[in-house]
């Protein structure tokens, strides 16, 4: 048993890459059952990000696929679709994250699932709304980075269109969806009522970009355009030290005028431009001018000592490779060394929040492609002698036996 407040949910979870798996990642992490059921090729996250030791068992799959097990069966074959029928049976969610027509197509639709659960929570994940003319249109991150205005906003920074260099909408949109799909099990607990869910990718990053940015078009009529000029002001980035980038945001009256203090410029406290925060933002390019200056005039260790006496809101700007050696990150542990059963060492990151009661209390590695098919099929009532059949037939797949006695060995230490 794995502990926390999920303990006991299964969750079957066909989606691929990075929105669906952080979601679901989210929810074993906090002791749903999620079982990974993956084709016969595997989800492609396994082989995108650079080759680990093993094929199938990328840098990015690791960090997204823990805590789960993997089930591997063809669903375009009648006995595989059977077998994700039966196993439905025992869920309380089923997660996806192709376009819904594909899902129809798979005889894997809303009313299908119904029939043989009733009471199931379906949430799919995929690029636009269905009630919109580009519902059938194909999605990827930065697809929606590119046509929500993401990638607009460093057009109107750096003077071209740009994707932010991480997948921002996909692990926007996996957060939330994780958040819905827990608001509905609540709402099934007062009810008994499943539903489904609809989470595109689309209106939830226009949602967030709009939120930010539409700004005195917020207004009818507006009062004039559209986009916060004091976080798309090219000043508003990290700010050159002699020997870095430090970063600050001092907004309040208070924080700013220590600022001031700590710039040795105490009379811009007095600076009718910069006196209160309606002043400094209507004169916010000549305000992050005069920071510009003064923080190069020292480094950025210096400049955080005086910081932190002023306690005026500012950090270093860390690199990837800063961030896997800062101390804060080391106190808290978000980096963890294990001993992944067939992948040897890696670093892991653990989950970054907290609870002081119904956290998981175990960590199951990410498994190999089809690593539980043998186990899971056992648990809904097949035979080992159906299960060899069906292998034999290509619709399903079992782990091979070197990496099945791997990952059983490696549970049953952490359980004895």
């Amino acid at each position: 048993m794995s502990g926390g407040a999920l303990e006991g949910i299964r969750i079957i979870d066909l989606s691929s890459v990075v929105v669906g798996p952080l979601a679901t990642q989210i929810l074993a992490d906090h002791g749903a059952d999620v079982i990974k059921v993956e084709g016969p090729g595997g989800d492609i996250g396994r082989y995108l990000a650079g080759k680990g030791r093993n094929d199938g068992m990328s840098p990015k799959y690791l960090h997204l696929n823990r805590n789960k097990r993997s089930v591997c069966l063809d669903l375009k074959t009648t006995q595989g679709h059977r077998v994700l029928m039966r196993l439905l049976e025992t869920a309380d969610v089923l997660l996806w994250n192709v376009r819904p027509a594909s899902m129809e197509r798979l005889g894997l639709g809303y009313d299908a699932i119904r029939r043989v659960k009733p009471d199931i929570i379906y949430c799919g994940m995929f690029g636009f709304g269905q009630a919109g003319r580009y519902r059938d249109m194909p999605a990827y991150d930065s697809i929606i980075q590119g046509v929500s205005g993401v990638a607009d906003l460093n057009r109107r920074v750096l003077g071209a269109p740009a994707y932010v260099p991480f997948v921002l909408a996909d692990r926007t949109v996996g957060l939330i969806g994780a958040h819905l799909i827990t608001m509905a099990l609540l709402h099934r607990m007062k009810t008994g009522e499943g539903q489904r869910i609809e989470v595109p990718m689309y209106e939830n990053m226009v949602t967030q970009v709009m939120t930010e940015h539409m700004y005195l078009s917020t207004f009818d009529p507006p009062l004039g355009g559209t986009g916060d000029p004091r976080v798309l002001d090219p000043g508003n980035r990290p700010i050159p030290t002699l020997d870095g980038y430090i970063c600050i945001s001092a907004n309040t009256d208070t924080q700013a005028h220590a600022l001031f203090d700590a710039m040795e410029r105490p009379e811009l406290k007095t600076d009718p431009r910069f006196t209160t925060v309606a002043a400094r933002f209507r004169n916010v390019r000549e305000y992050f001018r005069l920071r510009r200056e003064a923080m190069a005039m020292r480094t950025t260790q210096e400049w955080m000592e005086i910081f932190r006496r002023r306690d005026i809101p500012a950090a270093p700007c860390n690199t990837l490779e800063s961030l896997m050696s800062d101390p804060h990150l080391n106190d808290v542990g978000l980096f963890q060394k294990r001993e992944h059963p067939t992948e040897g060492a890696i670093m892991d990151i653990a989950p970054a929040n907290t609870m002081s009661a119904g956290m998981r209390k175990d960590w199951i590695p990410a498994p190999r492609l089809g690593q539980d098919t043998a186990n899971v099929l056992e648990e809904i009532g097949y035979t080992k002698e159906e299960i060899a059949k069906m292998a034999a037939g290509g619709s399903v797949r079992v782990a091979g036996d070197a990496a099945r006695r791997a990952f059983n060995s490696d549970r049953t230490r952490r359980h004895e």
